[in-house]
């Protein structure tokens, strides 16, 4: 391989990677509060895509307004996976968490399968998929350029929001001593809504970004393509830092 096709290589693994480490960092949030590895992510943010191409591309919506459907209907299923299927488990072992958010994202391909057939669909990127920036000669979309500054930007963000507020320190106490933080006053069923709340955030932000990257999507578009890597990011990153958990998809992608 020549030097300049390695490069190039290297490049591409790195905004790759960017798509992975998003759905990892929503890996990583509903671990650090719950212990949960869960298997629901990747559908979340493949409902918010397709809530984007039927309110935008079919209904006419404008862009910013149909993102914003997109992101509430990701946050709204995940609400829901935790009110129905997570609360009412809250106490049972992990293992059963962990099946039963396999589940949901079973249900959630059905139905997709079911309403929307199985073909796949193409959404415009936001950035109208011009090249305005160079990364050692080799040009990469603006659309790329967007899901890298959204990772780092947002591992950041969470990563400050959980060293440095109150809130954030509270939810780590809820994974580690839940019986303790109740005792404090502190409520972790409510806890654990704000929590699948952000990680349902993540999943739309992830999942309507990465969309025009790929070019198409279809049923169960982000768990196929994302959620495997995604995990092994969240793992290489050990699943408690939220910036590891960004960089790690990065050597994940290049292989």
């Amino acid at each position: 391989m020549s030097e300049q096709a390695l490069i190039q290589a290297l490049v591409i693994g790195l905004i790759t990677g960017a798509g992975y480490g998003l759905v990892a960092l929503g890996l990583v949030l509903v671990h650090k509060s719950s212990g949960v590895f869960n298997f629901a992510q990747g559908e979340f943010g493949t409902v918010a895509v397709y809530t984007l191409y039927r309110v935008h591309d079919r209904l006419g919506i404008p862009l910013i307004p149909a993102m914003v459907l997109g992101l509430a209907a990701s946050v709204a299923m995940a609400l829901g996976t935790e009110r129905i299927i997570v609360r009412r488990l809250f106490d049972a072992p992990r293992v059963t968490l962990l099946v039963a958010t396999a589940g949901v994202s079973l249900l959630a391909i059905s139905l997709e399968l079911w309403l929307g057939e199985a073909r796949l669909r193409f959404i415009q990127p936001a950035l109208g998929g011009l090249s305005h920036v160079k990364i050692f000669d080799v040009q990469v979309s603006d659309q790329r350029m967007l899901v890298l500054g959204a990772l780092v930007l947002l591992a950041v963000l969470l990563g400050l929001f959980f060293s440095r507020t109150d809130l954030g320190l509270a939810i780590l106490a809820v994974s580690q001593e839940p019986v303790a933080t109740e005792l404090m006053g502190i409520s972790v069923r409510r806890l654990s809504s704000l929590i699948w709340g952000l990680t349902g955030l993540l999943a739309g932000i992830a999942g309507m970004l990465t969309a025009p990257v790929v070019g198409s999507f279809g049923p169960g578009f982000l768990t196929f393509n994302a959620l495997i890597p995604g995990f092994t990011a969240a793992v290489l990153g050990g699943m408690n830092s939220l910036p590891a958990a960004s960089s790690s998809a990065w050597p994940r992608a290049w292989r």
